[in-house]
């Protein structure tokens, strides 16, 4: 169960970020270019936490999904991404087997317990073709340890070693 509505996610992202929306597509080009090398463009891609969409929207993919709470997502998706307003830890709608790549950024922290992240992450593994791949960025807390909790909405304390651990859990192989 999430810990902010949607209208509190739509709030305090909008505060966070007002103001930042140039920066952040020219910081998504070179990220989305970087990433496209796991991803095919005839890929069927589910950006999970996807915000506002920068990644999903630059990405060449055949068939796109964007999942998030906040509803300014679905304003913000470009034609024929689709997007799925839901909590990430309850079953998807996506039939199994069906997604070649998950992409995620800055997102596990924000989800509100480790349950709930081995819960997305099932989720995930479920959704993915056989050989399909999860690929993800976030803020480790050895790193940052006071910035990591600079966020109203971080909850989970997560390292490399702890993402490897539960990553394995659900049945993913680890490729750094």
């Amino acid at each position: 169960m999430p810990v902010h509505s949607p209208t509190d996610l739509a709030k305090i992202y909008e505060n966070r970020f007002s103001g930042q929306s140039e920066y952040r597509k020219q910081v998504w080009k070179v990220l989305s270019s970087f990433f496209s090398k796991w991803i095919s463009p005839n890929a069927t891609v589910l950006d999970l936490g996807c915000g506002y969409c920068e990644f999903i929207n630059l990405v060449s993919a055949r068939r796109k999904y964007a999942m998030d709470l906040n509803p300014v997502a679905s304003t913000l998706a470009a034609p024929g991404v689709t997007v799925i307003q839901q909590d990430c830890s309850i079953a998807w709608d996506i039939a199994p087997n069906t997604l070649d790549a998950v992409f995620t950024s800055n997102f596990f922290e924000h989800l509100p317990d480790k349950a709930a992240l081995e819960a997305t992450l099932g989720n995930a593994w479920r959704s993915l073709r056989p050989g399909g791949t999860l690929i993800m960025m976030g803020p480790n807390i050895k790193y940052v340890p006071g910035e990591y909790w600079d966020f109203f909405d971080h909850y989970i304390p997560l390292t490399e070693l702890s993402l490897a651990e539960v990553l394995r859990k659900c049945g993913f192989e680890i490729d750094v």
